[in-house]
This record gives C-alpha cells, structure tokens and sequence, in this order.
C-alpha cells in the first residue's frame, strides 16, 4: 500500500486546545462496517479520503491516550499532535483482512510517537537513553507497590518482570530520586501552591483508553445484536426470556408456568431453546 497521509493534511490541536478538543468529541464513533469500508478502500484502491476519514474518526481516541502523559510539562496539543502522527502510520500500516480493530493495532503506534517526543523533550526523562532504561522509566513506578525506596525483594521482582539486571532498576530508581526535583514529592511552584511529583504524570493504567474505546463499541454492538435477535422470537418466547433474564423482578419457572398454564419443565424447554436461537443468530450476524 503506497498511500501516505502527511500530518499538514490533518487539523492541529494547535493553540486553541479546548476548541480541537471539543470538535475531537463532537466526530461519532464509525461503525463496525463503516470501518471495514473505509480501510478496504485505502489498503485495495489506496484511497486517500478512506485515509482521511479513518484518521478523523480515531482522533478521539488519540486524545484519550495523551491525557494520560499530559503531566510531563509539555503541552497537551503538542502530545495529541505526535498521538496523531502514530495514529496516521497505523492506518497506514493497517491490513482490514487480519481481523483486528484499528483502534487495537493503532494503540501501539499513538503510544510509540508520544513516548519518543517525551523522552526527547523532557528533560528528567533523558536519563533514559537505551531500550532497556525507557522501559525501566515507564513501568517502574506501576511496578512499584508504595512509594518508599524499593526493598530487595521488589527490585528483584521487577527486574525480572521487565528482564533487566537488579541493579539497572536500583541505578535508574536512584537516578530519578536524586535529580534537581523530589521523583515523589510535590514541587513548590513559588506561589505557594504545589506541582505534582513526576511520579503521579506517568500514564494511568487503570483506565487503558483503548480498552474504554473497544469496551464501549462491544457493548453497543452486542446491545444492537441483542435487540435484533430477540425480534425473531415468537411473543412467548420473547416474554418468558424477558422477563427470566432482563427485568428487574426475576420471574421463577414456576411463575411462569402458572401463567401459560403449563408445567414448570415445559417453561424451562422454551427458555432452552429461546437462548439457543439467539446464540445461532449473534454467531451468524457476528
């Protein structure tokens, strides 16, 4: 696939950060199918409005990875904006026919762009200069279980959970403590407020955007899925299911069973085969 989309043909963040940020929001959510066009049409015709539209549609999610590294000092729209260069070279490098989302494959790129413009531009992080010592520097405070010096214990665990040698986590983990600025004390800023330590900007592993993202479009897939599915069972079997799984108020085999008049078994068979239906139609729409 020949196609580039160059950064110039993109809107920037630029300075006016909170109107990017609220037209950002205001682009919808493209479709399962809706994505599946746009990338067949730029990886087998190298269309590069389907280029486009895939980029703009996933700035939203751009935004969301670069709030996480928004603590470094550097401005927010220049993250965003390094965020969307990786979000362009992953729809770039993007294949619709390996049956993975964009939003997954891209995560990695949008991450990539941001932490080199970081590792380049802060300057407490250009302690980091190898591969071994950037991820030492972004996983060793997620790793760390409170925020006293590491124990013998905890050093070893982490330098095997990231394959380094014990006393490159101790190295870097003194190299951060004893720089110009505390790595876990607040900072005073001279108007008698506090900054926060540069331990509390490193990214939020908690909330992984691409798993809110992806999360979201599941939920709403197997909602629209769900719905669909349901419109193809009889009144009884729709009311019985309703009313066993999706009400509030559980009905009981048996309440159901005084109400059709029929045996409690009978019930229970019409529910087995209601589910089984619905199963074989989400597989097939699926």
């Amino acid at each position: 696939m020949g196609t580039q989309l160059q950064p110039s043909q993109l809107n920037s963040p630029g300075k006016d950060i909170e109107s990017y940020l609220s037209s950002v929001h205001s682009i919808p959510i493209l479709t399962k199918e809706e994505e599946q066009e746009l990338a067949l049409k730029l990886y087998e015709e190298d269309d590069l409005d389907a280029a486009r539209q895939l980029v703009i549609h996933h700035l939203r999610f751009v935004v969301h990875i670069a709030r996480s590294y928004q603590g470094y000092g550097l401005p927010l729209g220049d993250i965003i904006q390094e965020g969307n260069v990786g979000l362009m070279k992953a729809v770039d490098k993007y294949d619709p026919h390996r049956g993975v989302k964009l939003v997954s494959f891209a995560v990695h790129w949008i991450k990539a762009e941001i932490h080199e413009y970081i590792l380049k531009n802060w300057r407490l992080v250009k302690i980091a200069t190898t591969k071994a010592q950037r991820k030492l520097f972004f996983n060793l405070r997620s790793k760390k279980k409170s925020l006293d010096w590491l124990s013998k214990e905890e050093a070893e665990k982490i330098a095997s959970d990231l394959n380094v040698e014990v006393k490159d986590v101790l190295h870097m983990e003194n190299r951060l403590s004893s720089n110009d600025s505390s790595f876990d004390s607040p900072v005073p800023s001279g108007d008698d407020e506090e900054i926060m330590s540069p331990s509390q900007y490193l990214e939020d592993k908690r909330y992984d955007p691409e798993i809110l993202v992806a999360s979201e479009q599941v939920e709403q897939s197997n909602k629209e899925e769900l719905l669909a599915a349901l419109k193809t069972l009889d009144n009884r079997s729709k009311d019985i299911l309703n009313r066993r799984y999706l009400s509030d108020e559980k009905a009981t085999l048996h309440d159901l069973a005084d109400e059709y008049k029929v045996s409690a078994e009978r019930i229970r068979q019409i529910e087995n085969s209601a589910l089984k239906k619905l199963k074989a139609f989400m597989v097939d729409f699926a």
